[in-house]
C-alpha cells in the first residue's frame, strides 16, 4: 500500500476534479499521443495515471503509475514498452474506492481478456449502484482486483452473452446507474460512451488524415495538433475502426441531458469548449453575474488564482474596480513536501501563495473564487490579505453554496462537513471573517451559462444537486446506506 502526500494547503478543501480520459487509434504511435493529452488533462487528476496500447506483434502492453504525467510517460524506456497505432489512457483522482490509499491494482485503464479478445476500459465519473452489482457479481464467482467501482464494467461485459466487445458493453452499461463517460479499446477499435444524462464531458476529435481521437476536452485535442468534431452524445456509442471508420449507436432510452454545470465553474480548463461554449468566456460571464447581484464598494478586484481569474475578470469589468493580481501564485510549485512539524507546515502555504504587499496595503479588497467547501482555504486566504495590510476584505464566490455531496465522479466532503449545509451565506461570513461574503444565486449562474431565464426548477438543464441537492440519478448505495435525497417537486 502507498501513502500519498497531503493535499496542497490552499487546495485542502477543494472539489477534485474526477478523471480524465484520452484515447486514440490510427497513428502511429499512439502512446505517445496519449501521454500528450493525459499531460493537458492532469488537471483532471494528479494521484496516479496508466495507458494501454495493442500494437499487431507485441499484443496489449500497459503502463499504471503514481504521480504525475511528466515524471511517468516521458521517459523512453516507458514509451518503448507500448508500441502500436491504438491507445487509450487514464489519469486519476479517486472518487469511489480507497480515496487517499490508492493502490496500484486500482489505477486505469482496466483490463479484461475475453472469449473474442482483450479490452481496456478508462471510466470518469461514478457508478451509484456499484455497491449492489459488486455485491451480485461475487456471489456469482466474479473475482475482484481492485476497490474501484468502474471494475465492475468489465465483470459485467465478462458475463454478457454477447458475441463481439461492443455489444457486450452495450448490456454491461445497461445495467449502470450514475455517471459514465468511457473511453475503451479493443486490439483494433476505439470505442466512447456517455451516460444517458450526459453528467460527465466526452468529445471527439479527427488527427491526420486516419487518426481518430477521444477525450475529456477540448484542451487536450490542441495539443496534439487535432481537430474538435463534436461531442459525443449523451447515450451515445461510438465505435471507431479502421475498416468501418466512425459508427454510431445509442443503446439507452432517451433522456433529457444533466451535463455537470459544475464542469463551467471550476473542473474545465479555461481553454476548453464545454457544450459548444468556451469556459473561460463562461466563467466571464459568471463574474458579471456576481457583480451584477452582489455589489460593493472596494478599490481592487483580486482572483483567487488560477480558477477565480475569469470570473474576477467578469466582475471588474462590470463593476468599473479595478482588476489587480493582489494573491501571486508560484508556477513551479507541486504537490506540498510532507513536512515535520505543523509549525513547518503552515509555512509551506507561502510556497504556493503570496500577497502582493505594496499593492493590497491600505485598500478594500475583493477576492473572487470559485467556491467554498469546507472554508479553511478562505479563511488562511483572507488572514494571508489582512496581514498584507488590506483596509477590508470582501469574498464573492462564482457559485451558488456547495451545501450537497456530488455522487456522480467528483470527490466532495461528507454533508456535515460542507459549510453552506448548516450555515447561512450570514454565519458564514463571520465564521471566514470578512467584511461581506456572497455567492452567485443558482439562476445567475444559469443566466451565465446562457440559460437567459434561469434555472427552470421542474426540469432543470444542468446537473446542479451539489448546490440544490436534487439528485438526477438516485444514487441508490447511498440511499440504501440511509443517506436521505430529495427531488425536483420538493
Amino acid at each position: 500500500m502507498r501513502e500519498m502526500p497531503p493535499a496542497d494547503p490552499f487546495d485542502d478543501d477543494k472539489l477534485k476534479e474526477e478523471c480524465g480520459v484520452f484515447g486514440v487509434v490510427g497513428v502511429a504511435d499512439a502512446s505517445s499521443f496519449v501521454a500528450l493529452g493525459l499531460h493537458a488533462l492532469q488537471h483532471r487528476g494528479q494521484e496516479a495515471g496508466g495507458i494501454v496500447t495493442h500494437d499487431p506483434e507485441a499484443g496489449f502492453n500497459s503502463a499504471r503509475r503514481f504521480g504525475y504525467v511528466r515524471d511517468n510517460f516521458t521517459k523512453a524506456s516507458t514509451m518503448e514498452t507500448l508500441p502500436g497505432p491504438i491507445g487509450i489512457g487514464h489519469v486519476r483522482y479517486s472518487t469511489a474506492g480507497s480515496k487517499g490509499n490508492t493502490q496500484i491494482r486500482d489505477v486505469q485503464p482496466f483490463f479484461g481478456e475475453f472469449s473474442m479478445g482483450g479490452a481496456a476500459i478508462a471510466h470518469n465519473g461514478n457508478i451509484t449502484n456499484a455497491v449492489a452489482l459488486r455485491r451480485e457479481l461475487i456471489e456469482r464467482g466474479s473475482i475482484f482486483q481492485s476497490s474501484s467501482d468502474s471494475e465492475c464494467i468489465i465483470h459485467l461485459m465478462a458475463r454478457s452473452l454477447q458475441r463481439n466487445i461492443p455489444e457486450r458493453m452495450k448490456d454491461a452499461l445497461r445495467r449502470v446507474e450514475g455517471a459514465f463517460s468511457i473511453v475503451a479499446m479493443t486490439r483494433t477499435k476505439l470505442i466512447g460512451v456517455r451516460d444517458p444524462l450526459g453528467v460527465r464531458p466526452l468529445v471527439l476529435g479527427k488527427v491526420g488524415e486516419d487518426g481518430w481521437v477521444l477525450s475529456s476536452e477540448t484542451c487536450a485535442l490542441d495539443i496534439i495538433g487535432a481537430d474538435f468534431i463534436r461531442e459525443v452524445e449523451p447515450g451515445e456509442m461510438v465505435v471507431i475502426s479502421k475498416e468501418r471508420g466512425l459508427q454510431s449507436f445509442h443503446p439507452f432510452e432517451k433522456a433529457k441531458s444533466r451535463f455537470c454545470i459544475f464542469e463551467h465553474v471550476y473542473f474545465s480548463r479555461p481553454d476548453s469548449i464545454q457544450g459548444g461554449q468556451s469556459v473561460y468566456t463562461t466563467r466571464r460571464a459568471i463574474g458579471v453575474e456576481l457583480a451584477r447581484e452582489a455589489p460593493v464598494e472596494a478599490d481592487l478586484v483580486c482572483p483567487v488564482p488560477d480558477s477565480g481569474t475569469p470570473a474576477a475578470i467578469g466582475f471588474s469589468q462590470e463593476s468599473g474596480i479595478p482588476y489587480a493580481m493582489g494573491i501571486i501564485r508560484n508556477q513551479y510549485m507541486g504537490r506540498t513536501f510532507i513536512e515535520p512539524s505543523e509549525q513547518i507546515r503552515n509555512m509551506g502555504v507561502l510556497l504556493k501563495l503570496n500577497v502582493n504587499r505594496a499593492l493590497i496595503r491600505g485598500k478594500r479588497v475583493i477576492l473572487v473564487d470559485d467556491s467554498v467547501v469546507r472554508g479553511t482555504t478562505s479563511m488562511k486566504i483572507k488572514q494571508m490579505i489582512l496581514d498584507a495590510g488590506a483596509a477590508e476584505v470582501h469574498f464573492r464566490i462564482a457559485s451558488p453554496p456547495t451545501a450537497w455531496p456530488c455522487f456522480y465522479g467528483v470527490d466532495t466532503p461528507e454533508r456535515d462537513k460542507l459549510l453552506a449545509s448548516h450555515m447561512s451565506e450570514e454565519e458564514m461570513r463571520d465564521h471566514i471573517g470578512v467584511d461581506s461574503l456572497k455567492f452567485i444565486s443558482l439562476d445567475g449562474l444559469y443566466r451565465a451559462v446562457g440559460e437567459a431565464n434561469g434555472r427552470d426548477a421542474k426540469s432543470p438543464q444542468y446537473c446542479d444537486a451539489c448546490f440544490s441537492g436534487e439528485y438526477p440519478v438516485v444514487p441508490a448505495d447511498m440511499v440504501e446506506g440511509g443517506f436521505e435525497i430529495k427531488t425536483a417537486a420538493e
